[in-house]
Parts: structure tokens; sequence; C-alpha cells
């Protein structure tokens, strides 16, 4: 994988946006007969290379189970997904697990921290597991854009929830993934870290040419992102782009009359 630092060119000769993942008629249901459930209708999806993507919607909407299959932590139950140019659908555990780890990064409401190990052990652990060097100048990179480089020999308890949270993000960026998914990352944090911990990952997008796409109920974080999607009934049913938060939460309105996004 790369270890350049800079962003990485957007798109071919011909000006076509590189895509990092793509869904092609997904469904995925739940049970059978009258029990059935249909979590995504038919959806079509392209991530764009280098861009930082909200997916939002109602409770039940498909929003998580969309991005869980992108990953490839959920399997489809029909359609096709893939990771640039590797269909995941039909891989078998071994090796999609193996592609999760040397191409995925991953951040989670959680944090999922080891409490044994401190900051900067946490934030190699994956490639450690992996028996893979991290790179060193792009490890420095990525402690300095996400502001941990007076907090590496501390532990989780000894970091406030922001610093817990940006240490996972370091995590994820540290790998050199090809794609990062965060699933609710702010979920847990106050306002003042959610928004700094947002901040590293737009700053990822634009300094170290990273993907992200990014599971939220939050306006506020939405318009971080590039591009939002919206789901209702397991179908994307709209997309904006450059949001801000009160055309999110405008669009959001509109799904519900009272106003509730979660």
């Amino acid at each position: 994988m790369t270890t350049a630092v800079g962003k990485p060119q957007q798109g071919d000769a011909h000006g076509n946006a590189a895509v990092a993942a793509r869904a092609r008629q997904v469904v995925k249901a739940y049970g059978t007969g009258e029990t059935r459930v249909v979590a995504l209708d038919h959806v079509d999806v392209d991530i764009v290379r280098g861009e930082f993507t909200a997916i939002m919607g109602p409770s039940g909407s498909g929003k998580s189970t969309l991005m869980h299959c992108l990953a490839g932590l959920d399997t489809v139950t029909s359609g096709e997904i893939h990771l640039a140019d590797t269909e995941i659908t039909g891989l078998k555990d071994k090796r999609l697990t193996r592609l999760r780890r040397d191409r995925v990064g991953f951040i989670f409401q959680s944090f999922n921290l080891l409490p044994t190990l401190n900051a900067l052990e946490n934030i190699t652990l994956p490639m450690d597991i992996a028996g893979r060097r991290p790179d060193a100048a792009w490890l420095r990179r990525v402690v300095e854009t996400v502001g941990l480089g007076d907090r590496l020999k501390h532990r989780p308890t000894e970091l406030s929830g922001g610093q817990q949270q940006r240490v996972a993000v370091a995590r994820a960026l540290a790998a050199q993934p090809e794609i990062i998914f965060g699933d609710e990352p702010t979920g847990n944090l106050d306002s003042r870290s959610g928004a700094e911990v947002l901040d590293f990952l737009r700053l990822s997008v634009d300094e170290l040419g990273q993907t992200i796409v990014m599971v939220t109920h939050d306006p506020v974080a939405a318009s971080y992102a590039d591009r939002v999607l919206y789901l209702a009934d397991g179908r994307i049913v709209d997309e904006m782009r450059r949001p801000t938060a009160e055309r999110v939460l405008d669009r959001m309105k509109a799904f519900d009359g009272r106003g509730r996004t979660s």
C-alpha cells in the first residue's frame, strides 16, 4: 500500500471519480414469509474515493445495515458489494477477514480500546496482530493530525472520552486503509469533544486523502461531510452535496413531522 501522504488522485484519465466502494442492487432481508423484513431494498450507491460521506435516516431506515454490508461486516441477501475492484459478496470468511484487516478501517461509538495498552500500543495493535510494521513517517503524520503527540504513553483510563476517540481514529488511519467506516463515532461524546473528532476526520480526508463513510443521526456531524445520503425504508431517497447543519435538519424533518432522527 502506498506510503504517500498527499491526497490521492481523484478519478481516472477521463475525469471519472474513482470509487472506493459500491453497492449494486443490494437486498438485505431478515426472516421468511410473513415475518420477512427488508432492511435494504435494491440499493445502488457509489462511495467516491477521497470523500467524506455521511449516511442518515430514521430508525429502521437501513443506514447501519448499509454500512455493515459495504464494510463486509454483514452479508447481503442478493446483489453485489465491491471494495474498489474486489467483489466481496461471496468471499469465504478467512479471505473476507483478511481483506477487512488489510484494507478497511473502523471507528465505533464505544472506542473499543484495550485498557491495558497505552495510546500508541492501541493505535498499532491491528498492525501488530497482522504482523505488519507501521510506516514510521505515516504514523507520525497521523499522530500529529489527531493531536496525540503528548498522550501516546497514556492508557485509556488516563484519557478523556474525546482523547480516547482520537486514539480510535488514529488506529483506523495508521494502517492506511482504503476506506474507513464510522458507526456514530461521536455518539458518546460531548459537543466539544465530538467537534474535535469530526475536525480530525475532515482533516484526514483533506490532508491525508482518506475515504470515510459515517453513519450518524446528528445534523451537525453530517455537516462535516462532502455528501449526505438519506435512507428511508431501505432505499436511498435523497442526496445532499455541501451540507450544512440547517439544511440537513430541514431534510430530516421531512421524514418525521416531529423532527425525530433516531
